[in-house]
C-alpha cells in the first residue's frame, strides 16, 4: 500500500494505491464519512491483479476541502475526478464506489464515458433524493448534529465503527484509525458537519436519476439487503435505475450499507467475474 499527495489547484488532495502500475485500474471512491482506505479489504484481495488507485473526498482525510459550497455540487465533482485521472496519466479504467461516490461515479461516465471501461456501485447511485422521506433541511440537520458528536476514547471510537458492520479484520481496524481526529480529548469523525451539508445540499440538487438514460448499459449495482426495514424503498429505487439505466442490480444476502466490510470475498469475486482481465 502507497500513500501520497497530490496537488490540484490550491487544493492538496490524499490518494491511496495498491498493485503494479502495470496492471488494469480501478478507480475508488467511497462514501461520506469514510477514506481512501474504506476498499483496503477488497484492495488486499485484488492488488496482484489490478492497480487500485482511491481518493480522499474533499473534506475528507487528508484531502482539503473546498472553498465554496458550488463545488460540491455533482458535476464540478465530475470534473474534480477527471482533473486528478489526468494527473495520474489514467487513460481509462474501471470505477468501483461506494453509497456518495456512486453518485458521483455515474455523473462522472455521462461526461467522460469514454474513459471508463466497466461501472460498480457498492450500495450507491440509486437512492434518488426525490424519494427521500426527509427534506433537505432536514437530512442537513440531521448530518451536521451526526458528524459533530465525539466519544472520550479510541475505545468508544471504535465500537461506533465496528457497529456499522457485521464482519471485523486487521485491515478494518487500519481503516478505522483512518476515521478520526482527535482535539481536547474528544474523538470526532474526521469530516466535519460542514462537510456533509455540502455533500447532501449536492446531492439534493443534482439528482442521478435525471442521468440514468445517458448511461452505459452494463452497470452493475450490488445492493445491500439489511435493515430489512428498508427493503421495500431499496426495491422501488433499483427497479428505478434498472428501468431508466437499463442497468444490473444483484441483491447481496446479508450484507448492510457496508457491503464491501461485511463482505470483502462477496464484492472481490463480483469484481473478478464482471470485469475479467483473463
Amino acid at each position: 500500500m502507497e500513500r501520497y499527495f497530490m496537488n490540484q489547484g490550491t487544493q492538496t488532495i490524499h490518494i491511496t494505491e495498491w498493485g503494479h502500475k502495470q496492471n488494469p485500474v480501478i478507480f475508488c471512491l467511497h462514501g461520506l464519512g469514510s477514506t481512501s482506505l474504506s476498499f483496503i479489504e477488497i484492495a488486499d484481495r485484488l492488488k496482484d491483479e489490478y492497480r487500485l488507485i482511491s481518493v480522499d473526498a474533499p473534506g475528507h482525510g487528508k484531502t482539503d476541502p473546498f472553498e465554496q459550497s458550488k463545488e460540491y455540487e455533482m458535476p464540478n465533482m465530475a470534473t474534480w475526478v477527471d482533473g486528478i485521472i489526468e494527473q495520474l496519466e489514467v487513460e481509462e479504467f474501471y470505477f468501483l464506489s461506494h453509497s456518495w461516490g456512486s453518485f458521483v461515479s455515474l455523473f462522472y461516465i455521462a461526461s467522460y464515458p469514454e474513459k471508463v471501461k466497466g461501472t460498480i456501485l457498492i450500495d450507491g447511485g440509486y437512492q434518488g433524493k426525490r424519494h427521500s422521506d426527509q427534506t433537505v433541511e432536514e437530512e442537513i440537520a440531521f448530518y451536521e448534529k451526526d458528524f459533530e458528536e465525539y466519544v472520550h476514547s479510541w475505545e468508544a471510537f471504535l465500537d461506533v465503527v465496528k457497529s456499522d458492520t457485521s464482519n471485523w479484520s486487521p485491515l478494518l481496524e487500519i481503516a478505522a484509525k483512518d476515521l478520526y481526529t482527535v482535539k481536547n480529548q474528544k474523538y470526532y469523525w474526521h469530516a466535519r458537519g460542514k462537510t456533509a451539508a455540502h455533500f447532501i445540499k449536492a446531492m439534493h440538487k443534482h439528482e442521478a436519476e435525471d442521468i440514468y438514460e445517458q448511461l452505459p448499459p452494463d452497470i452493475l449495482l450490488l445492493r445491500a439487503t439489511l435493515p430489512q426495514s428498508w427493503e421495500d424503498k431499496r426495491k422501488m429505487t433499483s427497479r428505478i435505475f434498472e428501468k431508466k439505466a437499463s442497468g444490473k442490480v444483484k441483491s447481496i444476502p446479508n450484507a448492510t450499507h457496508l457491503v464491501h466490510w461485511d463482505l470483502p470475498d462477496v464484492v472481490a469475486d463480483e469484481i473478478r467475474s464482471h470485469w475479467s482481465v483473463g
